[in-house]
């Protein structure tokens, strides 16, 4: 089975949107190391990863779902 960076993802994303660590961490009302830490993890929970995918405007899940077609 494939296994997905979803921290990666994330990283990918900001950058992609211009976003920073300081902006998500304020958004998560966490410390920006929290964030490194997220960018690092090939798992996140599914409250956190429902939040940034908000937050984000990108559906994350997506990435989960299209390994069970």
């Amino acid at each position: 089975m494939e296994e997905i960076h979803i921290g990666e993802l994330i990283r990918r994303k900001m950058k992609e949107e211009r976003y920073t660590a300081a902006w998500l961490a304020k958004q998560l009302e966490c410390d920006p190391s929290n964030i490194y830490k997220i960018f690092k993890n090939y798992r996140i929970d599914t409250d956190s990863l429902l939040k940034i995918s908000r937050l984000l405007h990108h559906d994350f899940f997506s990435y989960y779902s299209s390994l069970l077609e």
